[in-house]
């Protein structure tokens, strides 16, 4: 399993096309098969802070995500207004909900 917190910060003025891009991206991968969860946050205190909560069952789910048209559709859209790239921390299971093995 593959647990993975990533950190999206966007220019101001681009929250709207983030989303767009996120919905595409979010609507095609609760439909992969290796995808367990997949959550866009954002920081209440800052509205163009967001955070992706992602658990796949394999890093080799998440590289078959990665090649995916909705995921490619998803970066070329924030790439050019992301502050920073995108920042990943990954977690280990303890208590996770639905998971197998955790």
């Amino acid at each position: 399993m593959l647990i993975q917190l990533v950190n999206i910060k966007v220019q101001d003025g681009t929250r709207d096309t983030f989303l767009e891009a996120f919905t595409i991206n979010c609507e095609g991968t609760r439909k992969e098969p290796g995808n367990i969860r997949f959550d866009l946050l954002h920081d209440p205190e800052d509205d163009n802070n967001f955070f992706v909560y992602e658990i796949f069952e394999s890093e080799a789910a998440l590289d078959e995500h990665r090649k995916t048209d909705h995921y490619q559709t998803c970066v070329k859209m924030i790439d050019p207004i992301t502050l920073g790239g995108r920042s990943k921390t990954y977690f280990t299971p303890v208590l996770v909900q639905d998971a197998v093995g955790a």
